[in-house]
């Protein structure tokens, strides 16, 4: 089989501090089978099988495993299937329709107040590493800044979350959302930003 993440990727992304959760993982195998079905969800497996680790279908939901899996699942996806940014801000919107945590926090999360003060806890419950919060909204112009400080894992994370930031907006404001990343840690910026508007 062709060698589609290096040993050299796989070294740097392990030593990335702090872990996600398995349900993280989960929610790309679902996107992956839905997207590309059982063969080329087997190709993925397979890459992230040869470095290592269990296939998803043995990843524990609740378990925490290190961050750097979660990015080396969207890159052998990217790799792979040659998927361009549009299908991984895809991604994200089908993650945060489909995420059982998602669907816990939305039965309390019933204003963008309420939402906009809870930003760090939905974010624990997928990592152990960077802080998300909310740095100003208004509902009357229409509009949020979230930030993601202390966390660099990916390019590719980055057009994921604009799609799960822009959905979970969206089910709480029932309208529709855009979203832009205004700053990156990828581009040398300190943190990343996101403006949505509705």
């Amino acid at each position: 089989m062709e060698q589609v993440i290096t040993k050299e990727e796989f070294d740097g992304f392990m030593d990335i501090k702090g872990e996600t959760a398995g349900v993280a993982l989960r929610e790309h195998k679902e996107f992956i089978l839905k997207e590309e079905g059982k063969e080329g969800l087997k190709k993925v497996e397979d890459t992230i099988s040869n470095l290592g680790y269990p296939e998803y279908k043995d990843l524990k939901p609740r378990k925490f495993y290190p961050v750097g899996l979660y990015a080396l699942t969207l890159i052998a996806a990217k790799r792979i299937f040659n998927w361009g940014s549009k299908k991984f801000e895809e991604m994200g919107i089908f993650e945060a329709k489909m995420s059982l945590v998602l669907r816990v926090l939305m039965r309390f999360l019933v204003s963008l107040d309420v939402a906009a003060k809870k930003t760090q806890t939905m974010w624990e419950r997928y990592y152990t590493v960077g802080n998300f919060r909310t740095i100003e909204y208004d509902e009357a112009k229409k509009y949020i800044i979230l930030r993601v400080e202390d966390f660099a894992l990916h390019p590719l994370h980055c057009k994921l979350s604009k799609g799960y930031f822009a959905t979970i907006l969206q089910i709480i404001v029932k309208n529709t959302v855009t979203c832009e990343e205004t700053k990156c840690v990828h581009r040398g910026e300190e943190y990343h930003e996101y403006l949505l508007k509705w």
